[in-house]
């Protein structure tokens, strides 16, 4: 999920308020192709008011986009409801995750649904069904998530909130010298 730069910064549970953010030409600027094999799968989270800028993100970064992998409907962390944040125009539940390819990677499950119902945690903290949805469409191949929130097992990892395991990524951009 990158962190993506939202006009609105005085918003109640804005990006701003949880994390630093990158715009757009920040997140174009990172070197996500040559971490890319050949035949690649890319799997972006993205809300809807950035659906734009996150079309843009998949083709600067030497991919094409294919589908909407995911949709994530959103129920409340303690209560069996559905979440709505304040949204803009309408009370918003879902998020997606984009599906991007470069080459020509090979689907090895034909039996994965895109929904899930997963509560919220925290703050744009994704449910840990999609890795799972991921492997099983993909299979047990090597696997990086940026701006990780956790390190999970099989995955390498880059953010601010992980310790790095992908040597030197972004360590030539400056925008990524600010901490994000």
């Amino acid at each position: 999920d990158p962190p993506w730069r939202y006009s609105a910064k005085k918003v109640q549970g804005a990006a701003e308020n949880h994390y630093p953010t990158m715009s757009i030409e920040e997140l174009c600027a990172l070197p996500v192709a040559d971490l890319a094999a050949p035949d690649s799968a890319l799997f972006l989270w993205a809300t809807f008011p950035q659906l734009p800028e996150a079309l843009r993100l998949i083709e600067a970064w030497g991919f094409t986009y294919k589908s909407v992998a995911f949709v994530w409907l959103k129920k409340n962390k303690k209560a069996d409801s559905w979440f709505y944040g304040l949204g803009f125009w309408t009370r918003g539940n879902a998020e997606i995750c984009l599906l991007a390819t470069k080459g020509h990677p090979k689907r090895q499950a034909a039996n994965i649904h895109q929904f899930i119902i997963s509560p919220i945690e925290a703050h744009s903290k994704k449910p840990d069904e999609a890795r799972a949805k991921i492997i099983s469409l993909m299979g047990d191949l090597p696997r990086v998530e940026l701006f990780a929130r956790q390190t999970p097992p099989g995955w390498a990892v880059w953010g601010n909130e992980v310790t790095p395991t992908i040597p030197d990524f972004g360590t030539h951009c400056p925008e990524v010298q600010k901490g994000v």
